[in-house]
C-alpha cells in the first residue's frame, strides 16, 4: 500500500522555496478545525486543541487504511491567525489574538470518518470542542514566503508584507493570516524553525 505524503503531493504549498513573498492559488482544501482566542503560549484552550486536532487526524488516518485501503503521512499543524487590530499580530500582541488551528483531511475521507474519529478521540479527551469540525477553506490567491527562523521573529517579515509587498503589487487582505508549521518546536532549534507564512489577498 502506497502512503500520500501531501507535502510531495501538494509541493508548492508545503515545501516553497521562496524566502520572500511570492503569489500563490490555493484550491479548496478539507481540513478539520477549532477555533479559540488568546496567547497560544498561555491559553489552556490551545493545547487542548492542538491535542483534539491530532487524536482525530490520527483516528481519520487509521480508519482510511483499515476501511478504504488508503494510507497516508498526517500533514503538518496550520493556524489562522487574526485579532481586531491587525497590527496587533505583526507587534506581537499576543493576548488579543484570535485563531483557528487546523490540520488538512484527504479528500476521500468524509463526514462519516470524522464523526467517527471524533467519538473515539473523545474516550480519551472528554467533550469536544463545540467548534471541533470537518470544513472546506479556499484560500484562492495568496502571498506566501518560507520564515526560517523563531516564530517571534516573523514580526519585521509581516511588517514588510502588509507595509511593502502588497502595497506594491496593489493588494490588500482577503483572509486570515495563515501559518503551516514545518518543524515540530519540541525537537527543534527556534533559529531553525521552518514555518510557511501564506496571506489571501484581492487587488485594492
Amino acid at each position: 500500500m502506497d502512503k500520500i505524503d501531501f507535502k510531495r503531493t501538494l509541493k508548492v504549498l508545503y515545501q516553497p522555496r521562496n524566502r520572500d513573498f511570492e503569489p500563490v492559488e490555493v484550491p479548496a482544501l478539507p481540513f478539520v478545525m477549532i477555533d479559540g482566542a488568546g496567547d497560544p503560549n498561555a491559553e489552556p484552550a490551545y493545547r487542548r486543541a492542538l491535542e483534539w486536532l491530532f487524536s482525530v487526524s490520527y483516528a481519520m488516518k487509521f480508519a482510511a487504511k483499515s476501511e478504504l485501503g488508503q494510507d497516508y503521512t498526517v500533514p503538518p499543524l496550520e493556524g489562522l491567525w487574526w485579532a481586531d487590530d491587525p497590527a496587533d499580530f505583526a507587534r506581537r500582541r499576543k493576548d488579543s489574538w484570535r485563531w483557528t488551528m487546523m490540520i488538512m483531511a484527504p479528500d476521500f475521507l468524509d463526514g462519516t470518518q470524522f464523526d467517527r474519529a471524533r467519538t473515539k478521540a473523545s474516550g480519551k479527551l472528554g467533550r469536544a470542542p463545540d467548534s471541533l469540525r470537518l470544513e472546506n477553506y479556499h484560500e484562492g490567491l495568496c502571498f506566501q514566503a518560507l520564515h526560517i527562523g523563531s516564530y517571534d521573529d516573523e514580526g519585521p517579515v509581516l511588517r514588510h508584507l502588509h507595509e511593502e509587498v502588497m502595497p506594491r503589487e496593489r493588494m490588500t487582505f482577503n483572509g486570515h493570516h495563515h501559518e503551516i508549521y514545518l518543524s515540530d518546536p519540541r525537537r527543534t532549534d527556534p533559529a531553525k524553525l521552518r514555518t510557511v507564512l501564506r496571506q489571501p489577498v484581492r487587488p485594492a
